[in-house]
């Protein structure tokens, strides 16, 4: 098994020219006696990773685009092992001799490698929400039979994990909160929303993050994979897991114990904190990131959820309590709905409703090994498309 606790950790970085990974080489940039760079994965963008590759140096490169990653070869085979195609991913996560994987790559596509990574020995830094929403049984099985530690980049579950270190203990919690900004739409009613286009979308008023989590934010469907996160990460059924509309998003999330004590963790929106301490825990590490000046913040201002006109939410936590299959399905189908959202040809309100349609149509299936989900992964997708496509 590879560990931690060597002079230099040696980071793999999948999905390195996205948010959360540009943000993770950041982190390693900063403690260069801590980190080292061992490999970086992408599925186009190698532009951005010409230059990861000059500032980083890593061994390995995986770029899942085939034309993309044939040329990229031909111009840097010479100085970086280069993985091309759809298995690239995958392929560079088994031959890696990393301590940790920041997991950062969008969509199901992650599930595997982080499978991969876990079975190598791996810590993983987990930002690819998919993976546990659709294979959260899975990952932490593999995690409890290797001995590795899951650590949450999200930063509503990277507060629950830092609230939850010391002497509390998990059975003594009663419930969680995580928070959410609201998104773009907040009070929005269902006629204007059926209005709105990508671009007022991916508008998030505290965060900067990638289009798909974006859009996940703005259907709140983003915090219904978050409470099925949950559920794997922390151990507790739904009905222990609430949500907390929190427009300022200075408090990150909170955990309440059975004595009534709560306990948040509060930070100004910037995602390298997480990333810093997924990446250097058990320890804390100083940085440079902005400080939270509480006499400037504002009020800390909550209200429950509108679920009326956000029933993404509500979605997600009725697949949770189906079963696992339905958050497969769940998954695939909102993966379907915002890629044709972000295209132009579905309305916003339209993601939910094909969400919806495909919990209720989509034949339960066996989703108990990475075969299965992916095979049920598949078919969600098809039959999504093809009701998406009349609507």
């Amino acid at each position: 098994m590879i560990g931690r606790g060597t002079s230099t950790n040696r980071l793999l970085v999948l999905g390195s020219t996205g948010s959360v990974g540009v943000q993770a080489l950041e982190v390693a940039a900063s403690d260069p006696d801590e980190y080292t760079v061992e490999g970086l994965a992408v599925d186009r963008n190698t532009a951005l990773l010409a230059e990861q590759v000059k500032r980083f140096r890593p061994d390995k490169v995986a770029i899942r685009d085939r034309a993309a990653g044939e040329a990229f070869r031909s111009a840097y085979g010479d100085r970086v092992r280069v993985y091309v195609g759809d298995d690239a991913l995958t392929a560079l996560c088994r031959d890696a001799r990393a301590e940790i994987a920041v997991a950062a790559v969008v969509g199901i596509a992650g599930l595997p490698a982080v499978l991969i990574c876990i079975g190598r020995g791996m810590a993983v830094a987990l930002a690819n929400k998919e993976a546990l929403v659709a294979g959260g049984a899975l990952v932490m099985d593999a995690a409890r039979r290797a001995g590795v530690e899951i650590l949450p980049v999200d930063s509503e579950h990277s507060a629950i994990f830092q609230c939850l270190q010391g002497p509390y203990a998990r059975q003594e919690i009663a419930r969680i909160l995580l928070t959410a900004s609201g998104g773009p739409f907040r009070g929005m009613g269902r006629e204007r929303l059926s209005t709105v286009t990508a671009a007022d979308a991916l508008n998030h008023p505290t965060w900067r993050m990638g289009a798909k989590i974006t859009i996940d934010s703005a259907t709140l469907m983003n915090k219904g994979l978050e409470v099925i996160e949950a559920h794997h990460l922390f151990g507790l059924p739904p009905d222990r897991i609430d949500v907390l509309v929190h427009p300022s998003s200075v408090v990150h999330s909170l955990v309440e114990f059975h004595d009534g004590a709560i306990l948040a963790q509060m930070g100004v929106p910037d995602m390298a904190v997480p990333i810093r301490y997924a990446l250097s825990w058990p320890k804390r590490r100083a940085d440079g990131s902005r400080r939270l000046d509480l006499t400037v913040c504002g009020p800390l201002c909550f209200e429950p959820p509108d679920t009326r006109n956000f029933p993404c939410l509500e979605l997600a936590y009725h697949a949770l309590r189906q079963g696992a299959d339905r958050c497969v399905v769940l998954n695939a189908a909102n993966e379907i709905a915002v890629g044709l959202f972000l295209h132009n040809r579905l309305r916003f309100t339209g993601i939910a409703e094909c969400v919806e349609w495909a919990l209720e149509h989509v034949p339960a299936a066996r989703a108990d090994s990475l075969e299965a989900v992916l095979a049920l992964d598949l078919e969600t997708r098809k039959r999504t498309i093809e009701y998406c496509e009349v609507l």
